[in-house]
């Protein structure tokens, strides 16, 4: 599998993930290649030639519809990259780390019902180890 850190040094395929991000936010179907051409103001073979490197890391998908080909965000493989930065946010900011807002369709309700009932669990494990630490 390449590097995800190589696929993502390339300004052309960041600015590619950016503007497929910015169209997912509008709920859309995904981004044609023509749209992608138009918004960058690159050719197409360089726009094709960067999506193909994106497909084979897997973080775009492609969506085909007769000869169109409509290309969407995955931003799973992205969460090596966040594993790997969010030691050092945490480093550099400790608690006052700053909130990033990225603009996804929001979560079904019972998705953050779980994520509530998981937090504050957490939260509450947290709070028991850190006061029988302090017991010591």
């Amino acid at each position: 599998m390449t590097d995800i850190f190589d696929v993502i040094a390339d300004g052309t395929r960041r600015d590619i993930l950016r503007l497929l991000l910015d169209e997912s936010a509008n709920g859309d179907q995904g981004t044609s290649v023509t749209q992608i051409v138009s918004e960058l103001g690159i050719s197409q073979p360089t726009v094709s030639k960067h999506l193909k490197v994106l497909r084979e890391a897997q973080l775009v998908t492609v969506r085909e519809d007769g000869q169109r080909r409509f290309y969407s965000i995955a931003v799973g493989p992205l969460e090596q990259v966040d594993d790997w930065l969010v030691p050092f946010l945490v480093d550099a900011y400790g608690d006052a780390a700053p909130d990033i807002d990225v603009p996804f369709a929001p979560l079904p309700s019972a998705t953050v019902h779980a994520a509530e009932v998981v937090g504050r669990a957490a939260a509450s494990a947290k709070h028991a180890v850190t006061n029988a630490f302090k017991r010591r």
